[in-house]
């Protein structure tokens, strides 16, 4: 198959998305083309220990472009090892950076890039850049390029803000424009076959609530954001059940690679204004749950919480309708529900998870039923909580949607 370069979003330039070659030959093809001769890499600790891939793409860079290189990263972005990979960037003079692996590794990369350009270097510093009372006036832009290979499907590799977890709090921070996010995206059907299931399937939900949030928002969306994000559903839904079943289906990774791209631009047209999924998922990540893991367990509550105020009902309603007339959608609900007339969008949302063998309850991810509190108060926080059809507003509303999914 012929390479294939196209803007991830139609009426955007960037980022370029590439498919149909293998990744060392297309990560090289742009790193020439840009004319790049220190590429800092950061790499998944696991790409690098199981399998040859590292190896493969510094054969193919050349190794005297490659200026440095970073070794795993913990989920959720830690501020402390942000900043380390700043200092080693800075001494090694990058001028890219090129992520081998899963969505922390790319907001990793997106807020390096940030701080580079704004000249940080401790905590203090990197708190400036941040939404919140103690951001500078002043924010300069990101300016060194990003290449990102991407190996699940969280797809944050398609926008221009990053999630960063504050260590000594475990509070996550978001980060908007000026940062910038990858300039080149790479999808390599062949390399994902390695991703585990936890990651690939749980990401994918993750790319799912980005869909299901798109569609369900209320007063904000459009007939193309409805189009990209139910074109996206018709790819991810039943491709990852396909890639449950059959880790050789090479198309089937491809179609939820190409899925989570036109999540994302459905994403983009409602300026990302989700709902409380990604909301209170982003104060579960820093507890140690996947980025995905917290879309398993949220999104089909918030649907509930949300058609129990009457909030989306029929955008809900719409939504259901268009997911059960999926054959393979189809075939899920007949084996998990007794009565699928009688299912809502939660109910289905809940049994095509239980089908990917995902985790439904905070007890799945050994969280308690004493972190709720907690929880809640750092969910008020969040600003896709207020974007959330019923904006939650009270530390109550969050725990009414924990209870449901504390297991």
């Amino acid at each position: 198959m012929p390479e294939t370069v196209r803007p991830a979003f139609d009426g955007h330039s960037r980022p370029q998305l590439s498919y149909g070659i293998d990744f060392p030959t297309a990560a090289t093809r742009y790193v020439t083309n840009t004319k790049a001769s220190r590429v800092y890499v950061i790499c998944s600790g696991s790409l690098a220990r199981n399998t040859d891939s590292l190896t493969r793409l510094t054969a193919a860079l050349g190794p005297e472009r490659v200026a440095g290189q970073r070794i795993g990263m913990k989920t959720h972005t830690q501020w402390s090892e942000v900043l380390e990979i700043v200092a080693d960037a800075r001494k090694v003079k990058a001028d890219m950076l090129l992520t081998l692996g899963a969505g922390s590794l790319t907001d990793g990369a997106k807020i390096v890039a940030f701080a580079l350009a704004n000249d940080v270097s401790t905590a203090e510093d990197l708190e400036t850049l941040a939404e919140g009372s103690k951001k500078r006036a002043d924010v300069v832009a990101s300016t060194i390029p990003i290449v990102s290979v991407p190996t699940s499907l969280s797809a944050g590799e398609y926008s221009d803000f990053a999630g960063g977890t504050e260590d000594q709090s475990h509070r996550k921070y978001m980060f908007y424009p000026p940062l910038r996010g990858p300039e080149f995206v790479i999808l390599d059907p062949e390399l994902v076959e390695t991703t585990p299931d936890s990651i690939w399937l749980s990401t994918g939900v993750r790319a799912v609530d980005h869909c299901v949030e798109t569609l369900c928002a209320v007063g904000i969306t459009t007939p193309e954001s409805d189009e990209l994000a139910r074109n996206a559903l018709s790819r991810l839904v039943p491709g990852l059940v396909r890639c449950k079943k059959n880790r050789a289906d090479r198309d089937a990774f491809l179609q939820c690679q190409l899925g989570s791209v036109d999540a994302m631009a459905a994403c983009t047209i409602i300026s990302f204004k989700l709902g409380a999924s990604h909301g209170i998922g982003h104060q579960l990540g820093p507890l140690g749950v996947g980025h995905g893991e917290t879309s398993c367990i949220c999104l089909p509550a918030v649907c509930k919480f949300n058609a129990a105020h009457n909030a989306n009902t029929d955008r809900q309603a719409s939504l259901r309708d268009f997911l059960i007339k999926d054959p393979v959608v189809a075939g899920v609900l007949r084996e998990r529900l007794d009565d699928i007339s009688a299912a809502d969008l939660g109910d289905v949302l809940d049994a095509v998870i239980r089908e990917l063998g995902m985790p439904r309850s905070l007890a799945d991810v050994g969280i308690g039923r004493d972190k709720l509190d907690m929880l809640a108060e750092n969910a008020l926080h969040d600003p896709l909580c207020q974007s959330n059809p019923v904006p939650l507003t009270e530390k109550s509303q969050v725990l009414q949607i924990l209870e449901m999914v504390v297991g």
